[in-house]
């Protein structure tokens, strides 16, 4: 698998060592470590990272509109945040922001490295808690329904449905690989992430949900 290029926005200085000694220890490498806004949005313009890890309470312009500049200089980018806080008001910043998911400080270090991986191979990561967040706010803000109705209606990427077409039609991680032309590992990961947003336990569950709530489009289903 590809070594992961990461760039650590995170003013706490303790705990930046301890995420950069942990991902280079998972064989990640940190291109640069930055301490505001400001400082992250000129390290990605001059690393161009595979992912920006990014804390929300810093210094400076702070990390929803560090966010917010990265992705409009470097739309390619993921943008993967890091933060103690669940809100409904943040996570709606976040998505107007185009970050490519968030993970609450705390998360098991495995599950932080499967997301850094998960949003590089062009999938999203949200926290259940957001996630739960996402699903209040359908039912009592019309205006926040409007404003994120493609990722409220199917929350999985096209890349994310043709994976779990594939696995509709009973299609091995490996035989899904050779069939998009993409690497096992990568199968894996958005296989995990599908699993995730749509909170359940195993691939039959979601193929049996990606057929009732019409999440994959018929015409993979037919001629995955």
């Amino acid at each position: 698998m590809t070594t992961l290029r990461i760039l650590i926005v995170e003013d706490d200085e303790l705990f930046r060592l301890g995420l950069c000694v942990r991902l280079q220890a998972e064989g990640l490498e940190v291109v640069g470590e930055a301490v505001d806004g400001e400082i992250a949005v000129e390290l990605t313009n001059q690393h161009l990272p595979n992912v920006v890890l990014l804390d929300v309470g810093l210094p400076g312009i702070g990390g929803v509109e560090a966010c917010r500049k990265i992705k409009e200089q470097h739309p390619e980018i993921p943008v993967l945040v890091l933060t103690s806080h669940s809100q409904k008001p943040l996570i709606e910043r976040l998505i107007a922001a185009g970050a490519s998911g968030y993970c609450l400080k705390g998360i098991e270090a495995e599950l932080l490295i499967l997301a850094l991986r998960s949003v590089a191979a062009g999938a999203s990561w949200w926290d259940r808690i957001g996630t739960a967040e996402i699903r209040l706010a359908m039912t009592s803000s019309p205006t926040f329904l409007l404003a994120t109705n493609e990722v409220l209606t199917n929350p999985l990427t096209q890349r994310e449905q043709e994976i779990l077409a594939l696995i509709a039609t009973g299609k091995t991680n490996q035989e899904i690989a050779e069939k998009l032309y993409i690497a096992t590992g990568t199968v894996r990961v958005h296989v995990h992430a599908i699993l995730q947003k749509l909170d359940v336990r195993d691939r039959t569950q979601a193929a049996i949900l990606a057929i009732h709530k019409g999440l994959v489009a018929a015409e993979l289903l037919v001629n995955p």
